[in-house]
């Protein structure tokens, strides 16, 4: 049994695993985690900064007595550890723990582990969970690496040990140094394109047999992450311009991480063009709209917005309806804006059955999933979709 420590947004993170792995599979906590009984990808998932292999269950919500079982188990872990020095760590989902106290339960683990002639390195807590960052830097997922977390869940406990963080300079590099950029069309975030791409296939398993279109490819975000998946890709778009920039960043990324994937690019316009097959699912960032900057639209000009962007969308649904075989599934990024306190979406989310499409809802994830920043005008709706 896995357990992920969900990003800023639980609700997009379950919809994810439940998508690999299936709901049945999948329990969520009651603090932003997940109990997964599958074997996972880590390095897959978008919405997951964190997971760790549970190593027992105990029936209390004491956090004083969890460093107690982590004071009998430690034994038997170090002499599975490999020659050199330590990293230890705590973090504690749920708990009311003071910060101080729970510095000094781990420098009481710290006294076992030199018992045993082991030299170690203890990473303190400046709150009660480690972050991401603390957790990549100081190598807690390393083979001599240890971090213990804590999770409450109803009347019990989790302990288990980190397994996988999230690598950040991963992301950096292909987010920020990427050949070819453009903030004008948007920027989309690596770990959310490796999300649309989860809930578009809807299976733990690709190849380069699974086709993933992209018809508003963009600089190619979403083909770069479902390369580095092993899926083959396939983008379109509009602009001669961004099908440059899309073919020029799959290029860097196959030679920089010796990539040897199907790759089918070219120019198209979604609203009419007649894909080639096989395609498997579509996973896109649809037309966001002109930005709108910091200060609220003019009604006029919102609704002029929202028009464009929602009779692209709507236009490329209808297109792509009758290309696609039964059961394929599609995610969209959509816009949604938050503009004088008032939430506008686009009216396509109403007309998904008449346009030729289910809804594919999850089951612990049933409300809306929207990726936005709190300091954000324009979210990203993710519409999950299935060709019935």
């Amino acid at each position: 049994m896995n357990i992920c420590i969900l990003g800023r947004q639980p609700e997009i993170g379950l919809a994810e695993l439940e998508s690999l792995y299936g709901a049945q599979n999948v329990e969520p906590t009651e603090n932003g985690c997940a109990l997964v009984n599958a074997e996972i990808d880590f390095d897959r998932l978008g919405s997951s900064v964190k997971t760790g292999e549970v190593l027992m269950s105990v029936p209390t919500t004491n956090p004083q007595k969890l460093f107690f079982h982590c004071k009998k188990i430690l034994p038997k872990m170090l002499r599975d550890l490999p020659e050199g020095k330590i990293k230890l760590g705590v973090s504690m989902i749920g708990y009311d723990m003071p910060v101080h106290k729970i510095n000094a339960n781990v420098l009481s683990l710290k006294k076992i582990i030199r018992s045993y002639d082991r030299s170690i390195r203890v990473i303190p807590n400046q709150s009660p969970v480690l972050s991401s960052a603390q957790t990549y830097h100081n190598q807690l997922t390393s083979p001599l690496g240890i971090e213990f977390v804590f999770v409450r869940h109803k009347d019990q406990s989790i302990i288990a040990r980190t397994t996988h963080v999230q690598d950040i300079d991963a992301y950096r590099i292909r987010d920020r140094d990427r050949p070819k950029r453009d903030a004008f069309v948007g920027m989309l975030p690596p770990k959310l394109a490796q999300t649309i791409i989860n809930l578009a296939t809807g299976t733990a398993t690709l190849s380069k047999e699974t086709i993933v279109l992209d018809p508003f490819c963009g600089t190619g975000v979403v083909a770069i992450e479902a390369s580095l998946m092993g899926s083959g890709t396939y983008s379109t778009d509009i602009s001669k311009r961004m099908i440059d920039y899309t073919s020029r960043n799959l290029t860097w990324i196959s030679e920089k991480n010796q990539l040897d994937v199907s790759q089918r690019i070219e120019i198209a316009d979604a609203r009419d063009h007649i894909w080639r097959q096989p395609v498997s699912c579509i996973a896109s960032e649809g037309y966001l709209g002109q930005p709108i900057g910091g200060n609220a639209p003019e009604p006029a000009k919102l609704r002029r917005i929202i028009d464009e962007c929602n009779t692209i969308a709507r236009d490329f649904l209808r297109n792509i309806a009758d290309q696609i075989q039964p059961d394929t599934r599609l995610c969209l990024a959509l816009p949604v804006w938050y503009v004088n306190n008032k939430t506008h979406y686009l009216p396509l989310l109403d007309e998904t059955e008449a346009l030729g499409f289910s809804r594919i809802s999850f089951v612990h994830s049933p409300g809306e999933l929207i990726y936005r920043r709190d300091d954000q005008p324009v979210g990203r709706y993710l519409l999950t979709l299935s060709r019935p």
